[in-house]
């Protein structure tokens, strides 16, 4: 199993990107993770279809996150994170790769590995293992009551994921390496296919450096969302929202397409 089951975006105020994620998309809460409070973040999950999207923003003036959203010019995407159920033989390929750990986590039921971004590149990429191995099913970073967030009338799931680089092939191919997954060529660039997701890596489409630039979503009501996006002052073109800096893709039709 190798699957997209969440995706951290960060922003220099937190409430705001909240307020316009439910307006615009159709969101809800459904838990804030006192944890990260002890890496001076404070965050926000809600559930999109049985995955997640995560907002965090900084607290205090010496985070990573900070200094990420400073280098970067601004909110954006930050960190892609996979399930996997091979938790064991995914870290003997980090370190085969001389792939760095920053942060590993075991809460009992959830091992969780954010690799170095410096030896990643692109952007952070956390892979997860939750005991049990339920596809969609329990997510400890998302607390016990998630289940009761989840709104399809709007934004029914997340498809995939767009990074950009000055060099996506290149990019591609070493984030293949550490996933064990082929990359194939795609209309915009190249594509690892997870189970339920695509990684799409393209051309830089801005001047703000490598990094997550775009999620997918299958969504109901494509036109509502543009409107209600528009109310608020938010860019907008016929097919995309932006929000916390990053690029929402809005498809009525299943698949990824950016």
């Amino acid at each position: 199993m190798l699957r997209l089951r969440q995706i951290c975006l960060v922003a220099r105020h937190l409430d705001p990107i909240v307020d316009e994620l439910k307006t615009a998309l159709g969101l809800e809460e459904c838990f804030r993770d006192p944890v990260v409070l002890k890496y001076g973040l404070e965050n926000v999950l809600a559930p999109v279809g049985r995955n997640f999207l995560e907002i965090v923003a900084p607290i205090r003036s010496d985070t990573a996150a900070e200094r990420y959203i400073d280098r970067r010019g601004g909110d954006g995407g930050y960190i892609i994170i996979l399930q996997c159920d091979d938790p064991k033989r995914r870290r003997s390929i980090y370190s085969e790769l001389n792939i760095r750990i920053a942060n590993s986590m075991d809460y009992g039921d959830f091992i969780g590995t954010q690799l170095h971004p410096k030896d990643t590149g692109g952007c952070m990429l956390e892979v997860d293992h939750q005991e049990g191995n339920v596809i969609d099913g329990p997510w400890h970073p998302a607390g016990n009551q998630w289940e009761n967030a989840v709104q399809l009338k709007t934004v029914k799931e997340i498809t995939g994921a767009t990074l950009q680089a000055q060099h996506p092939h290149i990019l591609a191919t070493h984030w293949g390496k550490i996933l064990d997954r082929p990359v194939v060529a795609s209309a915009h660039g190249h594509v690892i296919e997870l189970d339920n997701a695509n990684l799409e890596f393209v051309s830089s489409r801005d001047d703000r450096g490598d990094g997550l630039i775009g999620v997918q979503l299958t969504v109901n009501d494509r036109s509502g969302i543009l409107k209600a996006a528009k109310r608020l002052g938010l860019p907008t073109t016929t097919d995309h929202v932006t929000i916390c800096g990053t690029h929402f893709y809005l498809s009525e039709t299943n698949g990824f397409s950016s």
